[in-house]
């Protein structure tokens, strides 16, 4: 598949196909969208809320919550912030997710079955990485996107004032976009 994947990049940059996604680095419409990484959501999430190359910033991971306030998420986006001239940020769950209830003893299991030695599970957990909690899905989709967007709204590093941080639920299928209060 990756062959294939090669081959074709080569005939999208020789009939210079880029040209029309041509933009810069930062987001036309100064927004960050904290988003699940589900392959429904790829071209749905953009297509359903009016976005288009070179508008938004969007930040994609598994489950599209922060479960660390040091993560790469919060990083993004605070460089967003700081770096990109982004004033608002939506943090997007989506309906189900395949984060939700996920079994973090079952990962495990399945990564020993894969091959993953005993030993360097025990040295993850000797670093100080509770796995349990690290590869723990969540029960409640819009109890996890409230937290997300409580724990940016008050992370020691974003601006005191300036940035509106909102929750919403997606439609997997349909791509209707469900406000969520978390006030």
């Amino acid at each position: 598949m990756i062959n294939e994947i090669k081959e074709f990049n080569r005939k999208f940059v020789e009939n210079k196909e880029y040209e029309r996604f041509a933009t810069s680095k930062y987001p036309d419409k100064k927004i960050a969208i904290v988003t699940c990484m589900d392959t429904r959501l790829i071209e749905l999430l953009p297509a359903a809320l009016g976005f288009r190359n070179g508008d938004v910033k969007i930040i994609k991971n598994a489950g599209g919550t922060i479960v660390n306030p040091f993560d790469s998420t919060m990083r993004s986006i605070l460089i967003a912030v700081y770096e990109l001239g982004v004033n608002e940020i939506m943090v997007i769950g989506h309906t189900s997710c395949g984060v939700q209830g996920m079994d973090a003893n079952e990962m495990l299991h399945v990564m020993k079955e894969r091959g993953v030695s005993e030993e360097h599970i025990n040295l993850m957990k000797h670093c100080g990485i509770n796995l349990n909690e690290w590869l723990h899905g969540f029960e409640d989709t819009d109890a996890a996107i409230r937290e997300t967007v409580d724990l940016v709204r008050n992370h020691p590093l974003m601006p005191p004032e300036g940035v509106n941080v909102q929750g919403f639920i997606m439609d997997s299928y349909t791509g209707e976009l469900r406000y969520l209060n978390v006030d």
